[in-house]
């Protein structure tokens, strides 16, 4: 055998070597600190393992029944250990960057949580009633998973304020999310998303959503709603016009990059004609008298409930006012963003969903207003 190859068989005994040094030393650090807590008894507040190349929880933590914080990120854990459940003065729990494949059932006990941590891990399912016992969870991060879906408990989080999935395979957010009062932070980003629920209305408290990198084609009327909304973040979707009313959001921030927009390019069109349906003739001119509060027909709608469902979804002519039933042609409003948003850079004009009833209506158009044709 030649001196070189005697050479690299020792650079890699000792690059062997030293690879394991570090992983007894960090295992030795981690013991130290674990008996340190430990000696602290009831007194220790908080416990810091990060980054000790730990591959099992350890089950010692029962011993420490006030334990406010505690920090086990950057390590191989892949199961918590039953023990964990005795920790009912947790607040902060950070899991994150280890090895688990599901959000565990002993976190429900920890009925003082309010920060919990668990990016970057391998979670594909969440326990059932995990979410039943954490009334005061404030932040949640479930970050870099594999998720495909959330339990309908996640709407029992009821003090929770920032919720963040992005990175995971989420195709819907269920209805049981928009339940949460509380929430002021959304963070969606690089799923699947198809389409937003038209209860996100009910999110009354949400200044943040952003939903960058999902494959949603509109956003419902209801998102106009969120009164508190102040950053909107939509790039790399498949939206092509917002909802009527868009343009009064009294957002700061608003990012649309990499969506395909309408254009304002108008061309020459034949005009459709005032085609009406019997039944559209109709429900127009039902709509019409309950738009007078007419008595006869508001007291006889009520034993039709499928008929009143049907005009519920009415919507009112953006030039002459009246309610109609049936779309008679697609339109699109082009408006300026606020000069109080921060936009995108090559945003000059949004299109907005607008509603006109007639040829009549449409002739009276604003210069600003386009129907929608196919090319």
């Amino acid at each position: 055998m030649c001196d070189r190859t005697i050479l690299r068989l020792h650079i890699l005994k000792i690059y062997n070597n030293s690879s394991s040094i570090m992983v007894t030393s960090s295992k030795i650090m981690a013991e130290r600190l674990l008996v340190t807590a430990l000696k602290g008894g009831k007194n220790t507040k908080i416990l810091t393992l990060n980054g000790k190349r730990i591959t099992k929880m350890p089950s010692t933590l029962e011993k420490l029944p006030n334990l406010k914080t505690l920090d086990l990120q950057n390590n191989s854990i892949s199961k918590v250990c039953p023990e964990l459940r005795t920790l009912t003065q947790l607040t902060l729990l950070n899991l994150g960057n280890n090895h688990l494949q599901e959000v565990p059932e002993e976190i429900k006990y920890l009925t003082s949580l309010k920060n919990l941590h668990l990016f970057g891990n391998r979670i594909c399912r969440i326990a059932p009633g995990v979410f039943n016992g954490l009334h005061r969870l404030i932040m949640l991060n479930l970050n870099d998973n594999r998720l495909t879906s959330l339990p309908q408990e996640i709407g029992r989080l009821r003090s929770l304020t920032y919720l963040s999935l992005n990175r995971n395979n989420l195709t819907v957010i269920p209805k049981e999310l928009c339940s949460l009062e509380h929430l002021s932070e959304l963070h969606l980003n690089y799923n699947q998303i198809v389409y937003i629920p038209e209860e996100i209305k009910f999110l009354k408290n949400l200044q943040q959503l952003f939903l960058v990198r999902n494959n949603i084609e509109e956003l419902p009327e209801e998102i106009c709603h969120l009164e508190k909304l102040r950053v909107l973040d939509i790039a790399g979707n498949v939206i092509q016009i917002f909802p009527a009313g868009f343009q009064n959001l009294r957002l700061t921030e608003f990012y649309c990059e990499g969506n395909p927009l309408f254009l304002k390019r108008p061309f020459f069109a034949v005009q459709p004609k005032d085609l009406w349906t019997l039944r559209e003739i109709a429900a127009r001119f039902v709509l019409s008298l309950l738009e007078e509060n007419d008595p006869l027909i508001m007291n006889v709608i009520e034993s039709y409930p499928e008929v009143k469902d049907k005009l519920s979804k009415a919507k009112k002519c953006s030039i002459c006012r009246k309610p109609f039933l049936t779309e008679w042609l697609e339109c699109v409003y082009f408006v300026a963003p606020s000069k109080n948003w921060k936009i995108s850079r090559n945003l000059k004009l949004i299109p907005v969903q607008t509603s006109v009833c007639s040829y009549q209506c449409f002739d009276q158009r604003d210069p600003d207003v386009f129907g929608i044709a196919q090319e």
